[in-house]
């Protein structure tokens, strides 16, 4: 009997069904499934799957104690591995027992090789003779075609490629959990609370908090922009003053006074321009696409790889922007002819030759992400439907032509003072036919020629401020990891998403909480290569070169350790100045604004000791009782608002699906209709002047935010 171990059981279903040439029977084991079915050889098999990682590294249970251990002692301590699915183990090795030979058809990259490796090491404890035998399945989608080949060409396991992942995994075990330990026990954040510190986490985090500096930092400066609005046979568009931006006010203010029709043409100019298709998608560029979608990062991986599971979209983990010669392009267009696209892939399989785009990276894993199944709307949820159809449109747009854009421009003077119109139309849409994210719409110019005259409609002298550098959003962070080798297509969203877990950042754009710039501040000034960048990146291509046999696992391990016990002593030496200032972010953190009672204190969110429940109390009790009730899930966000209606404070809640503004006094006019839908049942509680023992939830209301 041949096994077949895969990474999931989704997985397992669907390459039985592919590979049987009769019925799959499905069983179990310990409730785990398992599927046995013939091949076309005539050779009984069966296909099981794993839940990701079976076992992990962790160290010896001496050291779980996170009081009784120093943090210091894990840097050099010993790691283990333990079982961490008993039942999908012992079903493997059950099945292991009775095979003649073994395939691993887990995902190609390296974490499935090094999942693969663990899976081999399972199967042989019971039946050493797999080891022998052992080969290697690839295949970047889940469709028949590219199944079939897979097992055709079955390869050899690559014990590097799995051992580059098992040195990740070890390194970022030491770090993490020696700084992660470190830190929450120097500020007491211990339990649930704890405060993580990673090597890709907190280079990432330093990211946001630089970007927030440089906004903070940031003095607007005035300007003034004078415009026009000009009409001509009935046609109106808008000019404006060639100098742009006034940086004078008076100057503005004397062009703006001066201005009287009517205006006349000096100049025209019309010219063509290319607009280049996009290059194929890799994880980078499908997550940051996804995000301007309203998605977050580590939804858009989770939603793509169940698409990937359901033979929807390739293998969604690649950096490759180069279709591989080896990927049948028309039959990709021939499947999605037969679901929603029919017509645009028609289009496209009706020319005569295609000639797809090309990014800047080309791997030899994967090929770029592109849609492997047809899919109508309406035949999964809207949000699988919609990056679905992300990835389907960016397909067909890499194998359309280059659209045509026209930008024409008019220069004109009114009252001895120069200005000028532009406009675009696109002449040809090419690839913006089947890609419209982001297509702006045409602003065309009348034609006009040159000693034209036109009429002066109204005028405008607009006052505006410079603006500061804008915050990341999680696609544009996704990128700026990329570029700094931060990380691997594989673990950057859920890097971002442990970064809001934590509490250290929240929005998006994203923007760092108190906690979140101390916590950078604390490891940029005590320990600066934790902090860098470079020091990260060092460690990655150390981890490729494992791959590429340049260089061995326990000599990488070993490097890391080094670097780990440098910054851990200037921390160490360094201890009670990191817990200060990470607890003053902590303390900035629950402050909500001004007592509007005393005026002298500030207002901030406190948990209550008998209730257990939070609530808003001014920081001069007992001298001011000011309290406020608060709702009892979501973060607590302190903003500079105050409430137009009655002068209370606004703090911003961050739960549910959108963040909301929440004016704190529960009997403001504002949550009129709030009362009015709750008079059924409790009676609203006002204003609070008590004891903070008492302080409950109350009303809730608010607005978004």
């Amino acid at each position: 009997m041949r096994l077949i171990i895969t990474e999931k059981n989704d997985a397992a279903k669907k390459i039985a069904g592919i590979l049987a040439t009769g019925p799959v029977k499905e069983e179990s084991f310990l409730k785990v499934p398992f599927y046995r079915f013939t091949l076309e050889s005539g050779e009984p098999a069966v296909a099981v799957g794993l839940k990701g990682h079976v076992v992990q590294v962790d160290f010896p249970p001496e050291y779980a104690e996170w009081r009784k251990v120093e943090p210091r002692a894990l840097i050099d301590a010993p790691l283990v591995k333990t079982e961490t699915a008993k039942s999908v183990i012992r079903a493997v090795k059950r099945l292991a027992a009775e095979a003649t030979s073994l395939v691993i058809a887990t995902d190609f990259d390296r974490e499935g090789e090094l999942i693969g490796l663990e899976a081999l090491e399972l199967a042989a404890q019971e039946n050493p003779k797999l080891a022998r035998s052992v080969r290697r399945a690839r295949y970047s989608a889940l469709t028949p075609g590219e199944i079939k080949k897979a097992f055709a060409d079955l390869e050899h396991l690559s014990e590097p490629l799995a051992k580059a992942g098992e040195a990740r995994q070890d390194i970022d075990l030491i770090w993490g959990a020696t700084l992660t330990r470190f830190v929450s026990l120097a500020t007491s954040r211990l339990g649930n609370q704890f405060l993580s510190v990673g090597r890709v986490q907190t280079p990432t985090l330093c990211l946001i908090v630089e970007r927030e500096k440089e906004r903070r930092a940031f003095v607007p400066e005035p300007y003034w922009v004078v415009r026009v609005e000009l009409e001509t046979d009935g046609t109106r568009f808008t000019a404006v003053h060639r100098e742009e931006r006034f940086t004078d006010r008076a100057r503005a203010e004397a062009v703006y006074q001066k201005i009287a029709g009517p205006g006349r043409v000096t100049a025209v100019k019309q010219t063509s321009r290319k607009v280049s298709r996009p290059a194929p998608f890799n994880t980078t560029s499908f997550t940051s696409a996804a995000t301007s979608l309203g998605y977050s990062a580590a939804v858009a991986m989770r939603v793509a790889e169940d698409l990937y599971m359901a033979g929807y979209i390739s293998y969604p983990r690649t950096d490759n922007t180069v279709y591989p010669s080896s990927l049948d392009l028309r039959e990709t267009l021939t499947v999605l002819a037969q679901g929603e696209f029919g017509r645009e892939a028609g289009e496209l399989l009706a020319k005569s030759a295609l000639h797809p785009s090309r990014g800047d990276k080309r791997t030899t894993d994967h090929p770029p992400i592109y849609p492997t199944g047809a899919l109508r709307r309406g035949e999964v949820g809207d949000r699988e439907w919609r990056l679905y159809e992300l990835v389907a449109r960016r397909f067909l747009a890499t194998l359309a032509d280059d659209a045509v854009m026209e930008s024409n421009r008019i220069d004109l003077v009114l009252s001895g003072e120069p200005f000028f119109a532009r406009g675009n139309r696109v002449v040809s849409a090419g690839w913006l036919d089947y890609y419209p994210y982001g297509r702006q719409k045409d602003s065309e110019l009348p034609l006009l020629h040159k000693d034209d005259l036109v009429q002066l409609v109204d005028k405008q002298l607009e006052a505006k401020e410079t603006q500061p550098p804008p915050r990341y959003g999680q696609g544009t962070l996704i990128e700026l990891m990329e570029k700094y080798n931060l990380g691997t297509k594989a673990t950057r969203h859920a890097i971002i998403q442990n970064l809001y877990d934590r509490g250290y950042v929240h929005g998006n754009p994203i923007e760092p909480t108190e906690m979140g710039i101390k916590m950078a501040e604390a490891i940029q000034e005590f320990a600066p290569r934790i902090a860098s960048p470079e020091m990260t990146a060092e460690l990655e291509k150390d981890m490729d070169l494992i791959s590429e046999r340049a260089l061995s696992k326990d000599r990488v391990v070993a490097i890391s350790r080094e670097l780990l016990r440098e910054a851990y002593s200037a921390l160490e030496q360094n201890r009670d100045k990191v817990a200060a200032k990470v607890y003053e972010g902590i303390t900035d953190d629950r402050i909500v604004g001004d007592c509007p009672k005393c005026g002298a204190n500030k207002l901030r969110v406190v948990r209550s000791k008998t209730s257990k429940k939070r609530f808003v109390g001014c920081e001069g009790y007992p001298a001011c009782d000011q309290t406020y009730p608060l709702p009892q899930r979501g973060d607590v966000i302190g903003t500079d608002e105050v409430c137009a209606l009655c002068g209370s404070p606004k703090v911003k809640i961050l739960g549910g699906r959108r963040p909301w503004l929440l004016c704190l006094d529960p009997e403001c006019p504002s949550k009129d209709g709030y009362r009015e839908r709750q008079a059924a049942g409790s009676r609203p509680k006002g204003r609070r002047t008590r004891s903070r023992a008492g302080a409950d939830n109350g009303a809730a209301g608010g607005d978004e935010a």
